[in-house]
C-alpha cells in the first residue's frame, strides 16, 4: 500500500517536469531578450505577446477539467442492481432506463450505452475517461504533458490561445533577433556574452515556432470541423452509425461553439464557450423533441439492433442559437449529404 502511494506521488511530481521545462525556457527567453539584448523599440510588443502567452498558458494549466454533473451518475438503487447483474444485457437495460431522460445521442460501436465503470457514471456525448487524471472529462480532446492537464471543454479555448500566442511570441522573437543573429555569423556583433544568448534565442524561437505551427494548424482544422483529437481517430457513433461530422454545424457555428458569441472576448483567455459540456447540438437532430415523439409514433421503426432512448429535454438557449438558420449550414462532402438524406430513416424511426 505504501509503495503504491509513494509511486503515485513520484508520478505527480514527474508530471510537472515538462511544465517546469517550458517555464524555464520562457523565463530565460525573457531575460535574454529584455536584459541582455535590450532592444527598447521592440519591448512594448514583446511584453504584450509575452503577457498574453503566459496568461493563456497559466489558464490552460490551472483550469480544472470539467466532469459530468450528478444527473449522469446512477442512483444508489440502480448502482446496486447494476453491480449485482452479471449479464451484459441486463446491465444495459439498467443503463438504458437511467439514460432515457439524459441528453445522450451517441453510443459505443456495439450500440451500447457508454458507461464508465471507474467513475460509475453514464458518459455524456464526447466525454471520455482520462487515465492520467483518473476522471471523466467533458469533451475531452487529449491529455497534454506540456500543461500537465487534460484539454477539454473547460480549457480548450485557453489551449488554442496558448498555441496562438506562443506562436506569435516565437515568431516575434525570431524575427527581431534575426538581424543580430546575422551579425553574429559575420563577426559584426560585439564580443560579449550577450552574443551567445542571441544565438540560442534565435534557434530556440525558430525551433518552437516550427513545432507549434503544425500543432496549431491541426487544432484550427479540428475547430472548423467541430471534432476533438479523439473523434478524429474514432468517430462518434450515432443511432445511424459512426459519423465523424455528426457535431459539425458549419465552420462559423463551430467557431462560435468554442469561442462564444462575443467576438470582443475571442482573443482573451476567459471562458466564453457555449453550452454546458454535457449536451452538444448536432446537425443530425434538428427537430423539436415533440416532433420527434410524433414522428416516432407515426412511422415504423426501421433501425436494427438495440433501441436507444433519446432525450426529451430541449437544448439550451445558446445551443438553439447554433441550430438556428439552417440555410447557413456548411455541408462538405458526399458523406454529409448521405447522412442528411438518411435522417428521417434514423432519428424519426
Amino acid at each position: 500500500m505504501a509503495p503504491s502511494h509513494v509511486l503515485k506521488c513520484c508520478q505527480k511530481v514527474l508530471a510537472w517536469v515538462p511544465v517546469a521545462f517550458i517555464a524555464l525556457v520562457v523565463a530565460w527567453s525573457y531575460y535574454a531578450y529584455v536584459v541582455e539584448l535590450c532592444v527598447f523599440v521592440y519591448l512594448v510588443v514583446f511584453h504584450l505577446s509575452f503577457v498574453m502567452f503566459v496568461w493563456s498558458y497559466w489558464k490552460t494549466i490551472f483550469t480544472s477539467p470539467a466532469s459530468p454533473s450528478n444527473e449522469f451518475c446512477l442512483s444508489k438503487a440502480d448502482k446496486e442492481q447494476y453491480e449485482k447483474e452479471e449479464r451484459p444485457e441486463s446491465q444495459q437495460e439498467i443503463l438504458r432506463r437511467a439514460a432515457k431522460d439524459l441528453p445522450i445521442y451517441t453510443t459505443t460501436a456495439s450500440r451500447a450505452i457508454r458507461y464508465c465503470d471507474r467513475c460509475q457514471l453514464i458518459k455524456p456525448d464526447r466525454c471520455h475517461h482520462c487515465s492520467a487524471c483518473d476522471i471523466c472529462v467533458l469533451k475531452m480532446d487529449h491529455h497534454c504533458p506540456w500543461v500537465n492537464n487534460c484539454v477539454g471543454f473547460s480549457n480548450y479555448k485557453f489551449f488554442l490561445l496558448f498555441l496562438m500566442y506562443s506562436l506569435l511570441y516565437c515568431l516575434f522573437v525570431a524575427a527581431t533577433v534575426l538581424q543580430y543573429f546575422i551579425k553574429f555569423w559575420t563577426n559584426e556583433l560585439p564580443d560579449t556574452h550577450a552574443k551567445f544568448h542571441v544565438l540560442f534565442l534565435f534557434f530556440v524561437a525558430a525551433m518552437f515556432f516550427i513545432s507549434i505551427l503544425s500543432l496549431f494548424s491541426y487544432h484550427c482544422w479540428l475547430v472548423g470541423k467541430n471534432r476533438s483529437t479523439i473523434e478524429t481517430f474514432r468517430a462518434p457513433t450515432f443511432r445511424n452509425g459512426p459519423d465523424k461530422n455528426g457535431f459539425s454545424l458549419g465552420c462559423s457555428k463551430n467557431l462560435r461553439e468554442v469561442f462564444g458569441d462575443e467576438k470582443k472576448y475571442w482573443l482573451l483567455p476567459i471562458f466564453t464557450s457555449l453550452g454546458d459540456g454535457c449536451n452538444f447540438p448536432t446537425r443530425l437532430v434538428i427537430m423539436d423533441p415533440e416532433q420527434l415523439t410524433v414522428s416516432s409514433q407515426s412511422e415504423p421503426a426501421k433501425s436494427s439492433g438495440p433501441s436507444q432512448s433519446f432525450p426529451t429535454r430541449p437544448l439550451s438557449e445558446s445551443q438553439n442559437r447554433l441550430l438556428a438558420s439552417d440555410s447557413q449550414w456548411v455541408e462538405s462532402g458526399p458523406e454529409e449529404e448521405n447522412v442528411k438524406s438518411g435522417f428521417c430513416n434514423t432519428f424519426c424511426a
